[in-house]
């Protein structure tokens, strides 16, 4: 019996393997993952030259990681494990009190000073006032969240780095918005300015930067209470789906419809290359039935984005934006008639001749500090 009972170890691992494979085999595959919102990898295409070249077998081995059988419960236990042995933020995603999942801090070697730079070097080229803005990371504000052992947020350092870069050349011909101190006050009185599942501030995040926007460009903010306020519920969003986390209570998303627009007012206009959609919403709410609700807001990343609103008589704002604008722009529509967002990922023409072309009256820089410090595109702005 005791001989038998050797090959027990061996007899349960062919056991495991086999029924794992088989399973493999006969279980449909799908072709989106809800929970990690992306696309899983097709089986690669099959052919002597794919074979030789050895791109058959890398594609094969990314087909099996993707539709390896229970996928999404084996990488919700590796998260959860790393975990409980101590090993939080092993994925590049801290669990933290309140249910906040935050991303760890960026690399200190990071695009901070060149993309700064590009900036400057831009607002040279323009004849309009430039003022820059930067969300500061979740880390840095929620401090009081994370996790009692935790790498630094290195907030402080780049924004020095980016004023430095900004002012050094430009005394009186850029502006920069400091959210820091205002983030810092609003949190502390417990405002919850960033999505506890997502890297993007919420929409009362972006409120307090329009606020503080509309200081500095000496303009008068709309009041809170002009706005219709509408709770969605059941967001998850993209750390989230980085984190393994599965466990993790979902978001509220909120959106603030001001009173005074309607869709007689509103026109935004969506340009991808040729091709121009126009819309008479602010707020896409086909979006809220989807995986991905973020795109709730304008329609989440495109080329470029032009918004119109006749309640307005002038002004004409053009922003250089990541997806944190996305939630900010409807805001700054109850004070330009027109809102231009442009998407330096998607569009590759001349910003500077956008700007002269379509005479607008000034220029903003809209981005978080995390895509401002690993962005390739920027550099490129002319």
């Amino acid at each position: 019996m005791k001989n038998k009972l050797k090959y027990l170890p061996t007899f349960l691992f062919l056991a495991f393997v086999f029924v794992l494979s088989a399973l493999f085999i006969v279980l449909p595959k799908s072709e989106y993952s809800s929970s990690e919102k992306r696309y899983l990898e097709k089986f690669p295409e099959t052919n002597f030259e794919t074979i030789v070249n050895g791109k058959f077998e890398s594609g094969f081995e990314s087909y099996l990681a993707d539709h390896f059988p229970f996928r999404n419960a084996w990488v919700g236990i590796n998260a959860y494990y790393n975990y409980s042995i101590g090993n939080n933020g092993n994925d590049g995603v801290y669990i933290c009190k309140d249910n906040y999942l935050i991303n760890e801090p960026v690399s200190e070697d990071n695009r901070i000073e060149n993309n700064a730079q590009a900036i400057a070097d831009f607002s040279k080229n323009v004849d309009v006032p430039v003022t820059v803005t930067i969300a500061p990371s979740t880390g840095y504000v929620m401090n009081n969240v994370l996790p009692a052992v935790h790498d630094s947020y290195n907030d402080d350092k780049m924004f020095e780095t980016i004023m430095f870069q900004l002012y050094k050349e430009n005394s009186g011909t850029i502006s920069f918005v400091d959210l820091r101190d205002a983030f810092k006050k609003e949190a502390e009185k417990g405002t919850q300015l960033y999505y506890r599942t997502d890297h993007h501030w919420t929409t009362e995040g972006a409120y307090t930067a329009y606020k503080e926007l509309c200081n500095k460009l000496n303009i008068k903010a709309t009041p809170k209470n002009e706005f219709d306020i509408e709770n969605y519920k059941g967001f998850y969003g993209t750390t989230y789906s980085t984190s393994g986390f599965w466990l993790t209570p979902a978001d509220d998303i909120q959106v603030w419809n001001n009173k005074n627009n309607s869709e007689k007012n509103i026109t935004v206009t969506i340009t991808e290359g040729d091709e121009s959609k126009t819309y008479h919403n602010l707020y896409f709410l086909n979006h809220l039935k989807e995986d991905d609700k973020y795109p709730v807001f304008l329609d989440g990343n495109h080329a470029v984005v032009n918004i119109k609103n006749k309640n307005i008589k002038d002004g004409k704002v053009l922003i250089v934006k990541d997806s944190f604008c996305h939630s900010l722009a409807p805001f700054l529509a109850d004070n330009f008639n027109t809102v231009t967002m442009v998407d330096m990922r998607y569009y590759k023409n001349s910003i500077s001749d956008m700007v002269k072309e379509g005479n607008y009256d000034q220029v903003l820089f809209v981005y978080g500090i995390d895509n401002l410090a690993t962005d390739s595109d920027l550099v490129w702005i002319k």
